[in-house]
């Protein structure tokens, strides 16, 4: 399943899915909450890098042993690609020997594994800055790669917030500790003008598009993946379907992650609610598991939606190979205490869901904002 960095619909289903003009521009704020009928808190977030903390859960412990160094840096107000480019400047090495699992956000606090071959690493002290502190070496016989990640434990500060935000955070928080929150994908995937998608939706339309580095090509590819995801989630919650089995729905078995398609409706419903299984959205590909039934036609319509043949992703397979992702997140060990200014989160998640998407469901800022 793909990789950083709950829910009900309490405003009752829709009859109907609006159809959605293939514009790219149906941002995060346009999607639908879990906890809809709840109160938003407001607040502001990041104030500064202390009130972001963010520590990978790594997807296997180093062997101990092996050609490649695998360094447990802490950094401040430093993003990822500022720490690579900061390694292979210090040690005058190509930045592709240098191995991460995931990408963190700059204005935090974040620890993250870092892999180089050992040979390149003569004295770990040479790393250390006032932002950059290793605070382990291990050694391993692998390179870390993208998604080598078992999740994320966070720790979020929300400031300027009202009176009532502690009573209002904890009915949200027991709606979430019971239904889980929606595993949309957050603001970080489609960038700051929110449309580094928009070239990815050209391209698998076969329209002309600058030329791009492979690199962006991929992230764009990618981000039109992510946002057809979004729109297939939130047309789950419209339909008040967040909860609810289908048939032909494409279910991962929570402990394993592997896929099936669900046959029987009454059976797969029961393992839902024992969270032995959760439903999955598509990100679409040529190697994506296909659903059955009622929800192929549901990703059918989404795809024409966006004036999408399936065969466009096979014009792109090494980039847009498809998989699927889960619809809904419980995070683990949520808890929400008061702190000197505001209001402190702490939980974990895995990997490749967003804390942004957890904590809009407290915040709702659009309404919040609205509301002023």
């Amino acid at each position: 399943m793909p990789d950083t960095d709950s829910e009900d619909d309490f405003s009752g289903p829709c009859d109907t899915v609006p159809a959605v003009a293939p514009a790219d521009d149906i941002s995060l704020q346009d999607l639908p909450y879990l906890t809809d009928s709840l109160p938003g808190i407001g607040g502001v977030f990041k104030q500064s890098a202390d009130d972001f903390f963010v520590e990978e859960l790594p997807l296997y412990p180093a062997a101990g042993e092996g050609e490649f160094a695998w360094l447990f840096i802490e950094k401040r107000d430093f993003s990822t690609s500022d720490l690579v480019s900061h390694i292979a400047r210090t040690l005058r090495i190509h930045p592709g020997e240098i191995g991460t699992a995931g990408r963190k956000d700059k204005v935090a606090v974040t620890r993250q594994y870092v892999s180089l071959p050992a040979r390149l690493l003569p004295d770990p002290e040479a790393l250390q800055t006032d932002r950059v502190h290793v605070l382990t070496v291990d050694r391993h016989r692998n390179k870390l790669r993208t998604g080598h990640l078992r999740g994320n434990r966070f720790r979020l500060v929300l400031r300027e917030l009202p009176p009532e935000a502690m009573t209002q955070a904890q009915t949200i928080k027991a709606v979430i500790d019971q239904r889980g929150f929606l595993n949309y994908y957050g603001e970080q995937r489609f960038g700051f003008a929110d449309n580094t998608d928009s070239p990815g939706f050209k391209l698998l339309r076969g329209e002309p598009t600058p030329w791009m580095t492979k690199g962006d090509l991929r992230f764009s590819l990618s981000a039109a993946q992510s946002r057809l995801f979004n729109d297939w989630a939130a047309r789950r919650v419209r339909d008040g379907l967040s909860h609810t089995v289908i048939p032909g729905d494409v279910m991962q078995v929570t402990a394993s992650g592997g896929c099936f398609v669900t046959e029987d409706v009454t059976v797969e419903q029961a393992r839902f609610e024992q969270r032995e299984i959760v439903i999955t959205g598509p990100i679409f590909g040529p190697k994506m598991r296909a659903p059955a039934d009622q929800e192929a036609e549901r990703e059918q319509q989404i795809l024409d939606d966006w004036r999408l043949p399936r065969e466009a992703f096979e014009r792109f397979r090494k980039l847009t190979q498809g998989t699927r992702r889960p619809l809904l997140v419980w995070p683990e060990e949520l808890t929400v205490v008061e702190v000197p200014g505001g209001l402190e989160f702490q939980f974990s998640l895995p990997a490749g869901a967003y804390a942004t998407c957890l904590l809009r469901e407290f915040q709702k800022l659009d309404r919040v904002t609205a509301s002023h």
